[in-house]
């Protein structure tokens, strides 16, 4: 569900919860306790609310919420037991160390973040998919580019089918990506690893000039005025008004149909919803079922700071019926 009709009256009320802001949120979990009850990892897009969301969920006076970048240093520790373990980085690499933690049975990964339902991925496993909040993608450029700032979706397809090489050079974030992945979809295309090494697609770029996988959401290493790539309009949103750290360097976004992504509009071409991911067996059980369940939960209930990182609360925020096949 895209939750068109009630993106329509909070998107000015986002730019106001936009402008009312703090500090930017930290990176990894700051103060105490060190370790949490519940530690997620996984998304990019996602990160920044989670983060501030981890400082406001409480158990009494105990944060509950241990929420890991999707970049930083290559481990991190989510318990303080063992459970050192590589950064995921992504959607579908934060669903995969869940997946990996409950096969191991370890208890070092409890939920993960997911800007994207990728559920069909993970047959068997047991996962629901607990949305929270609304997102919505177009592209991003350089302010110093020639690249019409109003592309159809029919132009980004044939972009991203290497039509012209010679006046696009087009990017995407690292495999695992949730944002790679439903930019993707929305343009008809099936994500592969292997997808820029396939006919029509070897323009697309991966890598950053230091030869790394491209981070998403980081108009900083956007280098070259030819350059267009996907960009969540919640990051943008709460970079540029420092809710999160402002990685958006001299990127401009791009109207994607002839909608303004100023706010998350309810014409916009790829409206997304973004999730949590819990394992099904204990949506029931304590603390999952305050923390992430129904409506009343403590994330759904925190309407302010989901709307301050750029995103619209989910109108059925809390919802569990979305699980893995």
């Amino acid at each position: 569900m895209q939750n068109k009709r009630f993106l329509a009256a909070v998107g000015m009320g986002l730019i106001a919860a936009l402008a009312v802001t703090a500090s930017p949120a930290q990176a990894d979990p700051a103060g105490d306790p060190t370790y949490r009850v519940l530690a997620g990892v996984g998304s990019d897009t996602t990160e920044g609310v989670m983060n501030g969301l981890s400082d406001l969920v409480l158990d009494g006076t105990t944060k509950q919420i241990a929420s890991y970048d999707a970049f930083g240093s290559q481990t991190i520790k989510t318990k303080a037991t063992g459970c050192e373990i590589t950064r995921p980085s992504g959607s579908g690499a934060g669903v995969t160390a869940l997946v990996n933690s409950l096969d191991a049975n370890n208890g070092c990964v409890d939920f993960a973040r997911s800007s994207s339902n990728n559920s069909a991925s993970y047959p068997g496993k047991n996962l629901t998919y607990i949305p929270f909040g609304v997102d919505a993608v177009t592209y991003a450029v350089r302010g110093d580019s020639n690249i019409s700032r109003k592309l159809t979706k029919a132009q980004l397809t044939s972009i991203y089918n290497c039509s012209n090489t010679t006046l696009y050079k087009p990017l995407l974030p690292q495999f695992g990506s949730g944002t790679r992945s439903f930019f993707l979809k929305s343009l008809g295309f099936t994500d592969a690893s292997t997808f820029t090494q396939t006919a029509n697609h070897t323009c697309i770029g991966e890598v950053d000039a230091t030869n790394a996988p491209l981070q998403e959401n980081n108009g900083t290493l956007l280098t070259d005025p030819k350059q267009i790539v996907p960009y969540s309009i919640a990051q943008y949103l709460s970079q540029t008004t420092a809710v999160v750290a402002d990685v958006h360097g001299k990127s401009v976004l791009g109207q994607l149909d002839g909608i303004a992504p100023t706010v998350l509009n309810t014409g916009s071409t790829m409206t997304r919803d973004v999730y949590n991911v819990v394992p099904t067996a204990r949506i029931g059980a304590e603390p999952y079922a305050s923390v992430f369940v129904g409506p009343t939960s403590k994330i759904c209930s925190n309407t302010t700071t989901i709307k301050k990182f750029g995103f619209a609360p989910h109108t059925s925020c809390g919802d569990t019926s979305l699980r893995t096949p």
